[in-house]
């Protein structure tokens, strides 16, 4: 099972503010849908407060110091590592980790693969990425976006596999 990443975030490394987007990038959101529909998504209990509600088509693993009782397509765990094993068990091909930011400083090191929007602007924000050392990491593709009705920044979407 692979391990991905995903993570939209700004120049100063924000990828939040009040545990909201501090953006609108539909193009972004969109390709977030694309990539994640039908796996697994592992995140933090406020990432998936700020959510709402489940994710349709994904099964959400919640890591929290107080896991919840399951609900239909959302599992709540005390660990990371029990997420991914029961990801693994389930069959899962590529789980996707969504934030927030403790989730992503501590699974960085487990990661396979990320997904990284990189959106070109220095953001106010209250939850940051940690710095990422791209010498780890190779670029598998690029594509750059413009700012417009859809996008409130421009930025640019990369894959990065692990060296």
């Amino acid at each position: 099972m692979r391990i991905s990443l995903i993570v939209a975030k700004s120049e100063n490394n924000v990828i939040g503010l009040d545990n909201k987007l501090p953006w609108h990038l539909k193009d972004d959101l969109q390709n977030f849908k694309k990539l994640t529909m039908g796996h697994h998504i592992l995140m933090g209990r406020k990432t998936f407060e700020s959510i709402g509600k489940p994710l349709p088509g994904r099964l959400s693993l919640v890591i929290s110091s107080e896991p919840k009782a399951n609900t239909e397509n959302v599992f709540w765990f005390n660990s990371i590592f029990r997420a991914i094993k029961q990801a693994e068990r389930s069959g899962e091909t590529e789980l996707f980790i969504i934030g927030g930011e403790r989730i992503y400083k501590y699974a960085l090191s487990l990661v396979d693969r990320i997904y990284l929007t990189e959106i070109h602007e220095t953001v106010k924000g209250d939850v940051y990425f940690p710095t990422l050392s791209l010498k780890n990491w190779k670029k598998v593709s690029e594509t750059q976006f413009e700012k417009g009705p859809s996008n409130d920044f421009s930025f640019t979407f990369q894959v990065l596999d692990r060296r």
